[in-house]
């Protein structure tokens, strides 16, 4: 086992806005992984009696301490201890 499997993962917090506030029913919520992917597969499974939850992740945007993840693989983007998820829905208007 490598020394990096024994460490606890980043723990931060995940904000919800607009739609994906409503469908999770909170505004925000701690996550403790290592990368959005892992954050918000953990997100899913906490909210999966909401089943709404799971269809506006699809369609959300993310800012992970600001920075837009974009079309970036989201296994590819790492978390930091203390950071911010940010989940968008899209917005009407513009």
């Amino acid at each position: 086992m490598a020394a990096t499997d024994t460490v606890a993962p980043p723990t931060g917090t995940i904000r919800y806005w607009a739609a994906a506030k409503a469908a999770a029913g909170i505004a925000e919520e701690p996550y403790a992984a290592r990368t959005l992917a892992d954050a918000l597969a953990a997100a899913r499974d906490r909210h999966r009696a909401e089943p709404e939850f799971a269809r506006v992740l699809l369609r959300c945007s993310f800012l992970v301490d600001g920075d837009p993840v974009g079309t970036r693989d989201h296994h590819a983007v790492q978390l930091a201890d203390g950071g911010t998820v940010e989940v968008l829905p899209p917005f009407a208007g513009g």
